[in-house]
């Protein structure tokens, strides 16, 4: 049972950046290295997503690594007042955090290059929050459904921010953007 917690909350936490970094950074690592040698502008915006991914990826796997090799065994999670899903909490709880440091690092770029000072201290104060759910609240479920809110409310921004759009959102999940479809990416 220890082996089935620890590969089911290390695929929960992790399982999402793995499919980002395989569909959108291993499919062209060359171009990838270019954008992050390069010194222009253009290549350090478009580079922007991915060092988010990197660096949600290193803050995952830093707090949640501990807390994976504890479900290997040996001893009982719970005999100490934790709660029975306190795996499948953090293991989601991780995977909120990596997602939100992608969306944070777009928007907070963003702020930056076009000078909006509020922007970058709500990027702040959202990642203090976020990072204090934890200590403000013992109830793990509301600390997920808050951090969720906040992933879903930054996530829509960084879409926005970095060019999207109420049409070709309806466009991609309507599947009639014949751009924007993976199998089309990969012919150019």
């Amino acid at each position: 049972m220890t082996a089935a917690v620890f590969f089911g909350c290390a695929f929960v936490a992790f399982g999402p950046a793995l499919a980002l970094y395989i569909f959108t950074i291993a499919t062209e690592p060359l171009r990838i290295i270019f954008l992050i040698i390069g010194k222009s502008s253009e290549g350090l915006k478009s580079i922007n997503p991915v060092s988010g991914l990197g660096f949600g990826i290193m803050s995952g796997v830093f707090s949640f690594v501990n807390t994976l090799s504890d479900s290997l065994g040996p001893g009982t999670v719970g005999i100490h007042g934790d709660p029975p899903q306190f795996f499948l909490n953090s293991a989601f709880m991780t995977l909120v955090i990596i997602l939100l440091h992608m969306f944070w690092g777009i928007v907070f770029f963003d702020g930056c290059e076009k000078k909006k000072w509020y922007t970058l201290l709500v990027v702040l104060l959202t990642h203090l929050l976020v990072s204090a759910l934890t200590f403000i609240s013992p109830y793990s479920g509301l600390n997920l459904v808050l951090a969720y809110i906040i992933l879903v409310l930054t996530g829509i921004w960084a879409f926005f921010v970095s060019g999207g759009s109420c049409r070709s959102l309806k466009l991609c999940l309507l599947c009639q953007d014949k751009d924007s479809l993976l199998f089309n990416q990969r012919s150019r």
